[in-house]
């Protein structure tokens, strides 16, 4: 069912006042500085993470789930003190973490801190997490950052019974481009009908690309071309936005206030075209005084509404 409070004005963690005071003047003008205004949210949130506890969280770097270089995960253990279940338990459930960069830039971690911070938390509330990279456009046009994630779900459930987790428990998460892979590997046909994936219990999409456009407010137009391909005609059948009857699994949306241009309304989008279609409606939110950044930068940094709402829709699932 959609939350009673959908919408929810974020106290941005830790945050100096100074800072909160520059994000908040950034935020209504998000759109015409996207990188200028990204850096002055990664350059405020990563010593606040650097000084956040990790716990007692052991991570394994770079795991190779595929031949590319770019075809590595980390995966982040709980420690003895998580929340959940007991060390090596195989109730546990399993988060994979598929970070954006607009198709054509980004990495599992930006600088040891900022990506990190959102597998850390997870780890620390007892799930074992996933931080999943993947070819960019230039090597992996469309659709293979989906194809990318889909092999990373087979690689990530052959090591259930090793690592400890219910592989019928495995949680998607994407963020920006991200979340355009994560949707399309479980909903487009020209990659779910190739194999019989691996199951996923729920897919969480944090202010997803879910539509291909060359729009002109977009300021990534550029990039969604060198993923989607040139020939404008096949964005729709490219779109996550197009597939939403293909798959039932259960989901969740989250939108930041303010976003890349067209973001926010394909996130709406998305949940109307869920809401349409789904005898189950999704869960939608709406992070006030968020961006397209913090909404995961904060992840780790003392705030943890949306990080809360997030295991709410995985107890949600049922077992």
């Amino acid at each position: 069912m959609v939350n009673d409070e959908p919408h929810y004005e974020a106290p941005l963690g830790a945050l100096a006042p100074e800072q909160r005071k520059v994000l908040a003047e950034c935020g209504p003008r998000w759109g015409d500085d996207i990188n200028g205004n990204r850096q002055k949210v990664v350059d405020f949130y990563t010593p606040v993470l650097a000084r956040a506890s990790k716990g007692h969280v052991s991570v394994q770097r770079d795991v190779s789930y595929g031949p590319h270089p770019r075809h590595v995960m980390d995966i982040f253990l709980p420690g003895p003190e998580s929340v959940d279940s007991p060390p090596g338990s195989a109730g546990r459930d399993a988060v994979v973490f598929v970070h954006g960069g607009a198709f054509v830039r980004g990495q599992k971690s930006v600088n040891g801190e900022i990506y990190d911070n959102v597998c850390y938390w997870f780890a620390r509330q007892g799930l074992v997490a996933f931080n999943v990279e993947y070819r960019l456009a230039g090597e992996g046009p469309y659709p293979g950052g989906a194809e990318d994630v889909r092999d990373a779900l087979a690689s990530i459930h052959r090591q259930a019974a090793v690592l400890g987790f219910d592989p019928a428990r495995v949680f998607l998460i994407g963020h920006s481009a991200g979340g355009s892979h994560a949707a399309a590997c479980l909903l487009d046909p020209a990659v779910a009908s190739r194999a019989d994936g691996p199951p996923v219990a729920g897919l969480v999409l944090i202010s997803g690309r879910l539509v291909a456009d060359v729009r002109p407010g977009n300021p990534n137009a550029g990039p969604v071309r060198a993923y989607f391909g040139d020939d404008t005609s096949l964005y729709a059948q490219r779109s996550p936005l197009s597939h939403v009857a293909c798959s039932g699994v259960p989901l969740m949306i989250a939108v930041a206030e303010y976003e890349n241009p067209y973001l926010d309304e394909y996130g709406a989008m998305f949940f109307l075209e869920a809401l349409r279609h789904r005898g189950v409606p999704p869960r939608f939110i709406q992070m006030r005084g968020h961006n397209h950044t913090s909404i995961v930068a904060h992840f780790n940094s003392g705030e943890d509404y949306l990080g809360r709402e997030i295991l709410h829709f995985f107890a949600s699932v049922s077992r």
